[in-house]
């Protein structure tokens, strides 16, 4: 049979716990756990999450500058998600070494060309074109010339309105009257719709369901 401890040293343990016990009720309130705190979290605003570039391959026939197929395990730098898994709403930029970041939606891509540097280890002098999928298509175009519906009630990777986007005027008008929304041209989406389609991402990030990070 195992010896008991020996009755000093169970003593002393006890005398720990009780002042831990004690210190507890002298925490400010301003430091204790509190749901409210975690519920406010912006894991945009806090946390940073490094997804690497592609890398350019010469080999594959693609060229330097042109569009490529999503590899499976690539990440949204904005996000963390896999953008191959939602191909229809998904965006890509390519950089001078020909290196490519994919995203997941056109909103985490507007979200990236405002601040370049915050999610990638390069900069805005970089960039070199950017590509969005046409939801109508499934083709790549240049997200410059795209069309983008505003407001509709298509659900995007993020279950919430993600800015479907069309390679022509006439498929996004014709997607706008089914579905609802405002059809946008890629320079008059403002900052202030682009924070808007981010916070309700989050918002609903906060309830069970759904997890941003897959």
């Amino acid at each position: 049979m195992k010896p008991s401890p020996p009755r000093h040293r169970v003593s002393w343990l006890l005398g720990l716990i009780a002042i831990a016990g004690i210190a507890g009720w002298f925490v400010p309130q301003s430091l204790r756990h509190e749901p409210s705190t975690v519920a406010a979290f912006d894991p945009m605003e806090d946390v940073c999450i490094v997804a690497p570039a592609t890398p350019w391959d010469p080999a594959s026939g693609i060229a330097r500058f042109e569009p490529r197929p999503i590899p499976a395990e690539a990440r949204c730098p904005v996000c963390g998600m896999y953008p191959a898994r939602y191909p229809r709403w998904a965006a890509q930029v390519i950089f001078q070494d020909g290196a490519t970041h994919f995203f997941d939606s056109p909103v985490n891509l507007l979200v990236f060309l405002r601040r370049v540097e915050r999610y990638s280890t390069y900069d805005e002098s970089d960039v070199v074109a950017a590509f969005i999928n046409d939801v109508a298509s499934d083709t790549w175009s240049a997200a410059r010339d795209a069309y983008f519906v505003h407001g509709s009630d298509a659900l995007g990777p993020m279950r919430e309105g993600n800015l479907p986007a069309f390679a022509n005027l006439e498929a996004a008008q014709a997607f706008a009257t089914q579905r609802g929304g405002q059809v946008l041209r890629f320079d008059t989406i403002t900052n202030e719709i682009v924070d808007s389609l981010v916070h309700d991402a989050h918002r609903h990030k906060a309830h069970p369901g759904h997890d941003h990070h897959h």
